[in-house]
């Protein structure tokens, strides 16, 4: 039991860090990154859809993404997508192709790209630490009801500890290699 609870707190913590590392990608950078447009819907025939699946999205180079929808109609619909996202871009049509060039960030942009970063980190250590709370009162719990011994209890609190200290080392890895991304020029 304690192993099982151990093997599904650890799943739990590393999908916590893995959306954090999701999350991450959106924020933008100086560099062009296809992740970037992932979440960008553009209507097809009367519905929402993702812009991957009516385009192929490429990086032309390191400062601008390509995209290319494949029927011909779609191109200005899918321009007027990347348009109205949250993002800032501005997309530039030739032909068949859309460039979106990224921007330079300023100084002030980036600290205010850091600070969001950091909330984010914040957040996923927050989902840890409670992920551990929760397997600990389920140890409780459990040690409440007899079908455990307290030297096992403890144990298995530590290895939580230790799996806890591990993802939140893990965010922190994330978000400083998110921050030198976005400090540097």
């Amino acid at each position: 039991m304690i192993a099982e609870l151990r093997k599904s707190t650890e799943q739990k913590m590393q999908k916590s860090v893995e959306a954090l590392k999701h999350d991450l990608a959106k924020v933008r950078t100086g560099r062009a990154h296809t992740g970037l447009l992932d979440h960008i819907q553009v209507e097809y025939y009367g519905a929402m859809v993702p812009l991957a699946q009516i385009a192929n999205v490429t990086l032309v180079d390191a400062r601008t993404i390509g995209v290319q929808p494949w029927e011909k109609p779609m191109v200005a619909k899918v321009e007027k997508a990347i348009r109205d996202s949250d993002l800032g871009l501005n997309p530039a049509n030739q032909g068949d192709l859309i460039r979106v060039p990224m921007p330079a960030l300023t100084e002030e942009r980036r600290k205010e790209l850091i600070k969001v970063v950091r909330h984010e980190g914040e957040n996923a250590k927050v989902a840890v630490r409670n992920l551990r709370r929760d397997a600990i009162a389920h140890l409780k719990e459990t040690l409440k009801k007899h079908d455990l011994s307290e030297d096992d209890e403890r144990r298995a609190q530590d290895d939580i500890q230790k799996l806890t200290d591990k993802y939140v080392t893990e965010v922190d890895k994330a978000l400083a290699e998110k921050e030198k991304d976005l400090m540097a020029i």
